[in-house]
């Protein structure tokens, strides 16, 4: 069957719809949802890109788990007329339509997409005035955390103390450097109270510059992703990290993310609103 016809119910299982359904991310997803054991969830679609061999099969046998029913659609307008919430790991281009049509369905939209512009972030703020939009660029719970411990750090140490983001990823990440490292300077620009995109220091040449906010990018292997933020004083250094070895964190987070969305109001939410940390 495909996303069925039925209204929203407010009660029971949350209805989820997973868009890419056929990529890494996508498969994860449908395997965490079916794999829930408390009644919490239920897979209600999933889509996959128009033209995927993926059309036409069972989700769960898509996801190396037992047929499930679900059978993957080209369709994401359907099923973000009748999901309670669909979660999105994709492309910019690809959740800028996604989040227009979660606005016209009223489904929560949780996206873990990364590489947004600044153009693509108020799309999904407009988007976010009529439905709950919960964007991160990393949906892990610790790394939502480690951004929170980071803020505090900042906060408490002065511009003296040196800032540098460090993190590594797979061979074939594309965004550099990774949208988890923007959103660990984002966070300790906020702590120190200064704006990101006058400190960020990304791409440089000689001499370190007082208060920037430095990135270092290493790509290889198959790593998950690694990610330090250092601190370095006078005779002292503080270093705060995230090691992921698993990438169901991201799809765990980004369930509870959507377990938390229903029922709220409509507006550009974050995992440090899942968390209760904002």
């Amino acid at each position: 069957m495909t996303a069925g016809d039925t209204p929203r119910p407010d009660v029971g299982p949350v209805r989820i719809g997973v868009t890419g359904a056929a990529g890494r991310m996508g498969r994860m997803l449908i395997q965490t949802v079916l794999d829930a054991t408390d009644g919490s969830v239920a897979l209600h679609g999933a889509v996959g890109n128009e033209g995927s061999a993926a059309i036409g099969q069972d989700a769960g046998l898509l996801a190396g788990r037992p047929a499930c029913g679900v059978t993957v659609s080209d369709d994401p307008v359907q099923l973000f007329a009748t999901a309670d919430a669909v979660i999105d790991f994709s492309r910019p281009e690809a959740s800028v339509r996604f989040a227009a049509l979660a606005a016209q369905g009223k489904a929560v939209l949780v996206t873990g997409t990364t590489g947004f512009s600044a153009e693509d972030l108020a799309a999904l703020s407009r988007a976010a005035r009529h439905t709950p939009i919960i964007q991160s660029y990393n949906m892990s719970m610790g790394v939502t955390l480690l951004a929170a411990l980071v803020r505090q750090a900042a906060r408490a140490l002065d511009a003296g103390w040196d800032l540098e983001v460090v993190e590594m990823h797979h061979r074939h990440k594309i965004d550099s450097p990774s949208g988890t490292a923007i959103l660990l300077g984002r966070a300790a620009a906020e702590g120190r109270g200064v704006d990101f995109d006058a400190v960020k220091a990304i791409n440089r040449d000689g001499k370190r510059a007082e208060g920037a906010i430095g990135f270092a990018t290493l790509r290889g292997g198959d790593v998950v992703g690694e990610h330090a933020v250092i601190l370095a004083g006078a005779g002292e250094r503080i270093e705060l990290g995230h090691k992921a070895t698993d990438r169901g964190i991201f799809a765990r987070g980004a369930l509870k993310a959507a377990l938390w969305g229903r029922g709220r109001a409509p507006g550009l939410y974050s995992m440090n609103d899942v968390l209760g940390l904002s």
